[in-house]
């Protein structure tokens, strides 16, 4: 399958969910949609913001337009956009300014009477969000997402990788976060989340910002690594001396957590139901109470989470679907990222749940 094919086929599930829903068009101006839809493309200036430079519409009957200003119209067409999947619609950014609806407005003159138009992120007073229905239009992944995903997969494993490599106790975590982003750069790789926690900032926070705080003994590293619109992500940890016993037995117990998990991720089954087995898990190995102290992941993609596995989630995993798991302990933590396909998972971070480094 080549670009234009998956484009295509892209295309044809917002067409066919648009005649579902009895809608005439669907806005896509969110960063995680533009790459989706494209097949990589970034519409991405300011990355500090969920919203592009640019604008895809996807008409009923399967056209597409790409609105942008005049700052961004020639260059998004010329390197962002597969030559021949959009059609242009410039508007002067001075316009755009005085009128930010600007685009919803071309965007109904485009669809006509043909029905309602919405979009990804609230863009207008006139057009209705729903990314609720946008969203399981992107979940099942395409054989050339599946073939960038498991090359992502595997230069973010390696990056991470050649880090530990570079890394050292006495180093404060800024630095630390440092090196495995520079890393990961060498791939063409943007680390949207890096987390380093060192020592007693692994037990006390699961979301360790790096700080000041140098590693003496261990150090977590998890990173959520986006290329080509793409997110893998994975956790690593550092030990520098010997490992203490209770150590061993937590992460052996959330290693198993981890295993039990994907081999439970199979298509058909509700996110509820994961979460439950994995409630039941972390009891059965003594550790009931730790499972509300961090969300367990789930669903992976173009945003690093799709949707989070909770005791009400409603999700389906369908076939295709890439999976980060990240179950943890208090002091330890498993996650590494995978495709569920109809006979089972493959790891694309990982041939197995590994990430101890000793030093």
């Amino acid at each position: 399958m080549n670009l234009t094919a998956e484009i295509e086929l892209k295309t044809e599930r917002l067409r066919e969910m648009l005649a579902a829903q009895s809608l005439g068009g669907v806005l896509l101006n969110t960063q995680s949609n533009f790459a989706w839809l494209t097949g990589g493309g970034s519409n991405a200036v300011n990355r500090s913001v969920e919203n592009g430079v640019g604008t895809l519409l996807v008409r009923r009957d399967g056209m597409r337009f790409l609105l942008a200003n005049n700052i961004e119209i020639d260059r998004l067409m010329a390197e962002q956009i597969p030559g021949g999947s959009c059609e242009p619609l410039s508007f002067d950014w001075r316009a755009e300014k005085s009128s930010p609806e600007i685009a919803a407005d071309q965007a109904r003159a485009l669809v006509g009477n043909a029905g309602e138009i919405i979009s990804d992120l609230p863009l207008s007073k006139s057009v209705r969000p729903a990314e609720n229905l946008i969203a399981p239009c992107r979940y099942e992944l395409t054989i050339p997402e599946i073939e960038r995903f498991h090359k992502l997969g595997a230069d973010t494993n390696e990056g991470v990788r050649r880090a530990f490599e570079s890394i050292a106790p006495g180093m404060p975590e800024q630095r630390i976060a440092t090196v495995v982003a520079a890393e990961l750069a060498v791939s063409g790789i943007e680390t949207v989340v890096v987390l380093v926690g060192a020592d007693d900032r692994i037990g006390a926070y699961r979301h360790p910002t790096p700080t000041e705080n140098v590693w003496k003994k261990s150090v977590l590293v998890a990173v959520c690594a986006k290329r080509s619109g793409l997110i893998a992500s994975l956790t690593r940890i550092g030990i520098a001396g010997p490992v203490s016993a209770e150590f061993s037995e937590r992460t052996e117990a959330v290693k198993e957590i981890q295993r039990t998990i994907c081999r439970a991720t199979e298509v058909g089954r509700e996110g509820r139901e994961l979460y439950g087995l994995l409630e039941s898990k972390y009891a059965e190995l003594g550790f009931a109470d730790e499972i509300g102290k961090h969300h367990q992941g789930g669903a992976a993609g173009y945003k690093t989470r799709e949707w989070v596995a909770h005791p009400k989630s409603s999700e389906r995993v369908v076939a295709n679907q890439a999976f980060a798991w990240n179950p943890s302990i208090t002091g330890t933590k498993a996650e590494e990222t995978m495709i569920v396909t109809a006979g089972g998972f493959e790891f694309i971070t990982a041939n197995d749940v590994t990430g101890i480094f000793q030093y």
